[in-house]
């Protein structure tokens, strides 16, 4: 197993920092601080604080990639991946706070950029491959429109965690998923996949 290089433990001890205080409240001299590293060393790695919002992003989305990887070895089905890619989606978008999207896209616009990229390049054609390889092993429905159905999967991970439509005091988030996405894959699938579905939700 390989030593995480320093910069990489910076990236992620970053990402961290971030989480816990958002991105526009720490400043790069605290965030030095914070990472107790010389100032030059850090410069010698990151040329400003926008190079280093965009680099922690870069390394947090190849991280996200691996750990879907590594779901996909422990389930086979494309239903049940799709369910575990959303569950795995919303837990990570839980963990950011909310005010984090809004001011990297107004602040760091190379790293909105590079979010948006993955999103369609990454998240969309994976959902849409999962649909397709469903519909081949006849546990999606034939008829279904991949790539309407792909934006509208995505778009009820949003709904499901705006705060203003369920509110965390009112709603527990484990059974919003469930009513939404339960019903809604069921929609979807043949008879097969909504058994495979029925046997992903009782497990959760």
């Amino acid at each position: 197993m390989t030593t995480p290089s320093l910069q990489q433990t910076l990236l992620e001890e970053t990402q961290q920092l971030f989480l816990q205080h958002g991105i526009r409240s720490l400043s790069l001299e605290r965030i030095i601080q914070l990472l107790n590293v010389s100032p030059a060393t850090f410069q010698g790695m990151f040329a400003d604080k926008d190079d280093l919002v965009l680099q922690v992003a870069r390394q947090d989305l190849q991280r996200q990639r691996n750990e879907h990887a590594t779901l996909f070895t422990q389930v086979s089905s494309p239903v049940e991946r799709i369910l575990v890619l959303l569950q795995h989606g919303i837990g990570e978008m839980q963990k950011v706070p909310g005010t984090n999207y809004l001011e990297i896209q107004q602040e760091h616009p190379a790293t909105w950029e590079l979010l948006m990229d993955h999103l369609t390049t990454y998240s969309y054609p994976q959902i849409q491959g999962l649909l397709n390889d469903g519909i081949l092993q006849k546990q999606f429905r034939g008829d279904i429109n991949i790539e309407l159905v792909t934006k509208i999967i995505l778009e009820q991970l949003h709904l499901i965690l705006n705060p203003v439509v369920f509110p965390p005091s009112r709603y527990n988030l484990a059974e919003v998923f469930r009513s939404v996405y339960l019903y809604y894959i069921r929609g979807l699938c043949t008879e097969e996949g909504i058994q495979v579905a029925a046997a992903h939700f009782s497990r959760l």
